[in-house]
């Protein structure tokens, strides 16, 4: 199967640029795997899509201000870092831009007092290895002068917006540790989730932290010689218990995004059951993937040949699913990261 599989229509203009006024305002697409069939309707009608068997599962990470701007020392040339993963105490895996120019040994100054860095290996694909200099605790430095990390295709810089510190985050992240957001979460509000457990519905939380891997192009023309890099998740005694209780009962597993999805599948046991751990979800998802945990997904509008429609096409099938996304496109529905969702149940 070749990523091309995974291709659809997308006109420019249907990538959200900035969050609605009122995150619950979106519209939802509502597709019925049994039926074969999909209708257009809104985020605040979820609960009603829900019942009191069901589970409702967030991902409570949050993101934290990644994108650090600094200059080459001594030149003054600009530089950005996007920070990936801390490999240890002030040492940083990193996206830089621009990454050829960045050699080893080479020094970044930022405008903070007293914080340096340098590159000590060079990877590839403009990836770096950082180590920082800071008189005072890093993560405090990056979280003064750091911006959201908002995704590429939203052209205009993040730091323009200090609404974006607040939009781009969940109302309930709360676990620090990503560099993208758990974007199907994005749309939810206080009264949205009350209405939920009004009906009766558990909700409870895991913890993925959202990395590179989850949007890193797909690479290669043969599907399943991709790899979706290691993310750490974890998921606590109590919320497994709840996860397979529920599943016992006969009651739905309503996954909140693909990376909720992805903590999941990788927590599989035995089917229906998810076992308590902390660790790496490593697992990729194609079709053919027999899901053993999630019955339902929330989950926004992705990329064209992106690992993340690849999941969703698994979780639903290809061509179900990119029909579903051809209907969303006609009817002008806003997508990615601050655009509007779909229910596929």
């Amino acid at each position: 199967m070749q990523i091309s599989d995974f291709d659809y229509e997308l006109p420019e203009d249907l990538i959200a640029q900035q969050p609605l006024a009122e995150r619950d305002a979106s519209r939802m697409l509502v597709v019925d795997r049994a039926t074969q069939s999909w209708r257009d309707s809104n985020f605040r009608t979820l609960p009603d899509n829900l019942t009191d068997k069901d589970v409702l599962v967030l991902n409570n990470t949050r993101v934290f201000p990644a994108r650090i701007r600094g200059r080459r020392s001594p030149s003054g040339g600009s530089i950005e870092l996007l920070l990936l993963r801390e490999v240890e105490d002030k040492t940083w895996e990193a996206l830089t831009r621009p990454g050829r120019r960045l050699k080893i040994g080479a020094e970044i100054e930022f405008d903070e007092a007293n914080l340096r860095a340098k590159v000590i290996a060079s990877h590839d694909d403009g990836l770096r290895t950082i180590r920082f200099q800071s008189a005072r605790p890093l993560e405090n430095v990056i979280d003064k002068i750091g911006e959201p990390p908002l995704p590429p295709y939203i052209k205009r810089r993040s730091g323009e917006s200090e609404a974006d510190r607040d939009r781009y985050q969940t109302i309930y992240a709360d676990q620090r540790g990503s560099i993208a957001a758990p974007t199907a979460g994005l749309h939810f509000t206080p009264t949205v989730l009350k209405a939920v457990e009004d009906r009766g519905v558990r909700v409870v939380e895991i913890t993925l932290h959202v990395g590179y891997g989850t949007f890193e192009p797909v690479r290669v023309e043969n599907i399943f010689e991709h790899r979706v890099a290691a993310e750490w998740f974890s998921i606590t005694e109590e919320v497994a218990s709840v996860i397979n209780q529920a599943h016992s009962a006969g009651g739905r597993i309503v996954a909140v995004g693909t990376t909720t999805a992805r903590a999941l599948e990788s927590a599989a046991s035995t089917p229906g059951q998810v076992k308590a751990q902390t660790g790496f979800a490593a697992l990729t998802i194609f079709p053919g993937y027999s899901f053993q945990v999630v019955d339902s997904l929330l989950t926004n509008f992705h990329l064209p040949r992106s690992s993340l429609l690849v999941l969703v096409c698994a979780f639903g099938g290809r061509d179900f699913m990119l029909g579903g996304y051809r209907h969303a496109v006609e009817e002008r529905y806003r997508v990615y990261s601050y655009g509007d969702c779909m229910l596929i149940l």
